[in-house]
């Protein structure tokens, strides 16, 4: 199960580059439930994944498998996907190293840079270990608006956009 929590962003931490960060290309084969393909560096992966509602916890909860690809499956696969494709660059940030903050402890942010269609879109999502988690987390103040919610920034809907 995953247990997230999706932002819009502020404003980028200071010295971005220093962390951790690969391209991404993602495209959608299906979105109900989601099947998508995606290539993460030089990693290719098929990801099924299934929305779970949970009462009146903001968070996204989701039930997700992943399976290894090859090159060659991912590019059979990708051109099968009648949506469009996203590109973003992702960085992983450790909250709890760059707040200096114990409050973060274990909570790593994926922040998403688009690229193409997207540019200027800058996305971070933070995982939880459980709903209690993501329902009491206050996020720092380089994050923007919290749109867990919001359907328009999944990214099967803006890889549907035209």
């Amino acid at each position: 199960m995953e247990i997230e929590r999706k932002y819009l962003v502020r404003s980028l931490p200071n010295n971005i580059d220093q962390y951790e960060h690969f391209e991404v290309e993602q495209a959608y084969l299906c979105t109900s439930p989601t099947l998508r393909i995606r290539r993460m560096g030089d990693a290719y992966i098929l990801t099924v994944k299934e929305r779970i509602v949970k009462g009146n916890s903001s968070a996204i909860h989701n039930r997700e498998e992943e399976f290894a690809l090859n090159a060659q499956s991912y590019q059979k696969l990708l051109a099968k996907c009648d949506s469009g494709r996203v590109g973003k660059t992702r960085y992983r940030i450790d909250l709890c190293d760059l707040m200096g903050n114990d409050a973060y402890t274990g909570l790593t942010a994926e922040l998403d840079v688009f690229h193409g269609r997207h540019e200027g879109l800058i996305l971070v999502e933070v995982e939880f270990p459980d709903t209690d988690a993501a329902n009491s987390f206050v996020p720092p103040d380089w994050f923007g608006e919290d749109v867990s919610s919001d359907p328009c920034y999944r990214n099967s809907f803006l890889a549907s956009m035209p």
